[in-house]
């Protein structure tokens, strides 16, 4: 591995920044930090806030309209992604970038493969792997395939890619998304253990508590610009929460006491198959929710929560059970009849599922309901209408940047949220089916989304929680059941469960108490 002299920082950004003339966006204000060997410096701030375009600047996804960024000392000019390798840079995305079809060896080596004569060398690739492997702690078998293996794995299977290329600075882009508890413990171990060995790392993450547990220090962007740039423990997540937003922020959400009603939403025996997405299917799953109630689904991503909150909301069918609104069943429901039925859908992936980024804001927050007699008569959309809707949504929402006419997907993941938020919530559902509300949001947009969650609760609302984030779950929920393997485990009350055991059952899928 290449080392620096003395006092070098392995990479240095000088003044750069971006501005965007088509939105009018100065997205990146004269950012100068820099990373030394064997550092971990952790990137944070609002969603939309410039972290992005930063790395994609040194990426060179974009060119900066000025400033310089310097690799061990000496100024570099980066093109394009080759560029950045051949310098020493890599990245670990939020949403892996693997071949489930390879093993693990043709994964870390593809571009790169090892060849005997003309052909592929297996042996060799798996070999050269596994000493990498090795040499890093990321104990891994390389002729596994990827599809086989959990989401922990695939996620080492990443950062051996970036240090297979002699990446001696990585970046990991929200890490520990969908990570297990026990996973991400792993994670932040093996980043201080690569740090050890002379890396440099730039771990970016809306998660404080392991930003604090991972970091030698901590730079906090807003709007653009550098606003902190502390050693770990000068401060605390709530003043690091504060720098963030630039306002004090709510860290727990406020989980009032109060009875619940009668049971709403009653799910019984459903069962799906393997899903094409490399989900577990479902194994004669049951529970109800109430009125006034949230309920919380923990568990791990790919264990059964998406197949079980598309089917009750008439995305795909079940293999066998039932599912009941108020009495009224909704088993084959069509998705249009469920929303009638007054059941809200928060998707899972807001980018692929929740909306159409080429349409405008107005067209998506009308989208599942524009052929009510609110937004059209006689088959034809009220404009005027919409865009009072619109309008109202962006305002009550504070969906920051936002009008009506604009392209939705130029809108920072957090505010897309809201849209959705806003949208989902506007026609006062009966039953609200949330899926991973929070991904990938910042301390801001949590709490707008905690606060939407808790306000439909106390309307009345059902909810039904599914989150990977067990300080979600327990912030939020009155109940709480877990998925593993496509089975259903509890339901626990709120008080019986904290994160230790809830991180047990996950990790065994059964109640070792």
């Amino acid at each position: 591995m290449t080392t620096t002299s003395s006092g070098t920082p392995r990479l240095e950004l000088r003044g750069l920044r971006k501005y965007f003339a088509a939105s009018g966006v100065l997205a990146v204000a004269d950012v100068s930090l820099d990373v030394a060997p064997g550092e971990v410096v952790a990137l944070i701030g609002e969603n939309g806030t410039g972290k992005t375009t930063l790395m994609n600047l040194l990426f060179g996804v974009h060119a900066p309209d000025a400033g310089e960024i310097l690799v061990d000392g000496e100024r570099v000019e980066i093109r394009d992604q080759q560029d950045a390798i051949r310098h020493g840079l890599g990245m670990v995305h939020q949403h892996f970038e693997l071949v489930p079809g390879f093993t693990v060896a043709q994964n870390v080596l593809l571009g790169r493969e090892p060849r005997r004569g003309w052909f592929y060398d297996d042996a060799a690739a798996q070999r050269q792997v596994a000493r990498l492997a090795a040499q890093t702690g990321l104990a891994i078998d390389p002729a596994r395939l990827v599809a086989d293996l959990p989401v922990g794995a695939q996620q080492r299977v990443e950062i051996l890619k970036a240090l297979a290329a002699d990446a001696r600075l990585l970046i990991l882009d929200e890490p520990t998304a969908v990570l297990a508890p026990a996973e991400a413990d792993e994670l932040i171990a093996m980043v201080r253990s690569l740090a050890a060995t002379g890396r440099s790392i730039v771990f970016i993450s809306h998660k404080l508590p392991e930003v604090q547990a991972v970091a030698d220090r901590i730079v906090v962007m807003r709007r653009g610009r550098v606003v902190a740039d502390l050693p770990r423990g000068a401060a605390t997540d709530a003043e690091l929460a504060t720098l963030m937003v630039g306002r004090d922020v709510l860290l727990v959400a406020d989980r009032s006491e109060r009875p619940a009603g009668a049971d709403l939403l009653e799910v019984a025996g459903v069962a799906a198959p393997t899903s094409a997405e490399g989900g577990t299917g479902l194994r004669d799953v049951s529970f109800t929710v109430r009125s006034g109630e949230i309920l919380g689904v923990a568990g791990v991503s790919g264990n059964g929560q998406d197949e079980l909150v598309e089917g009750i909301a008439g995305l795909r069918p079940f293999d066998a059970g039932s599912v009941r609104l108020a009495g009224v069943d909704l088993t084959a429901a069509s998705p249009a009849a469920v929303r009638r039925a007054g059941v809200a859908h928060i998707a899972a992936d807001r980018m692929r599922e929740g909306l159409n980024l080429q349409a405008t804001l107005e067209e998506n927050a009308v989208s599942t309901s524009y052929r009510s007699r609110r937004f059209s008569r006689g088959g034809v959309i009220r404009g005027r209408a919409r865009r009072r809707f619109a309008e109202a949504l962006i305002a009550d929402y504070e969906v920051r940047g936002g009008y009506p006419t604009r392209t939705v997907g130029s809108l920072s993941g957090g505010n897309l949220q809201k849209v959705v938020i806003g949208r989902e919530l506007s026609g006062s559902p009966r039953v609200v089916l949330a899926n991973q509300p929070t991904r990938g949001l910042d301390v801001g947009s949590i709490e707008f989304v905690h606060r939407a969650l808790s306000s439909a609760r106390a309307d009345g609302c059902g909810v039904l929680l599914v989150s990977a984030e067990l300080d979600e779950i327990l912030a939020l929920s009155d109940r709480v059941v877990v998925m593993y393997g496509g089975a259903m485990l509890g339901p626990y009350d709120r008080d019986a469960v904290d994160r230790e055991r809830l991180g047990r059952i996950l990790a065994a899928g059964e109640d070792g108490r």
